[in-house]
């Protein structure tokens, strides 16, 4: 069809769900799939080599939910406002690189060692124990930190209005 109209979802009600979706999928993709492991195994050391790899994977990370953003707006005629979109991806990406910087430190105890704020956070919220005894609990109490984050910034991405 030569000129053929695509109908655009122009409600935040209707962007929010392809966003969240967009977003998610790229945080799976981005976070086990594009992840470096030389990242993965040293964005939680403390001081500047840990600082720096892992905004490198952040930044990556970054760029995947852009690209999965950008082509989700195209494909189904979201018509976007990007500057509320690049405040989303800010949020997804500082909120990630918090959470990260906590990579290899889970288990730690902030009661008998130096540690993360979100490993104490964790601790104050009553995650200790299960820290201390599921070699799992970081990773998935990091995966449902960042799945809060993108939903939120979600959110912000669909409720921008038209661009």
């Amino acid at each position: 069809m030569k000129n053929a109209h695509r109908p655009s979802l122009t409600t935040a009600a209707l962007r929010f769900p392809s966003c969240y979706a967009a977003l998610t999928a790229a945080h799976e993709g981005a976070d086990h799939l594009v992840q470096r492991d030389s990242h993965a195994v040293t964005k939680g050391l403390p001081g500047p080599e840990g600082r720096r790899n892992c905004a490198r994977h952040v930044s990556e990370y970054t760029a995947v939910q852009a690209g999965a953003l950008l082509l989700v707006d195209r494909g189904l005629g979201l018509r976007l406002n990007w500057r509320y979109a690049a405040l989303g991806l800010a949020l997804s990406a500082g909120t990630h690189y918090l959470a990260d910087r906590s990579g290899g430190r889970w288990s730690e105890n902030p009661e008998t060692q130096e540690t993360t704020g979100m490993v104490r956070l964790a601790h104050k919220l009553g995650k200790g124990n299960w820290m201390l005894r599921d070699p799992q609990a970081g990773y998935r109490y990091d995966q449902a930190w960042h799945k809060v984050w993108i939903a939120l910034a979600a959110g912000v991405a669909a409720v921008g209005g038209e661009r």
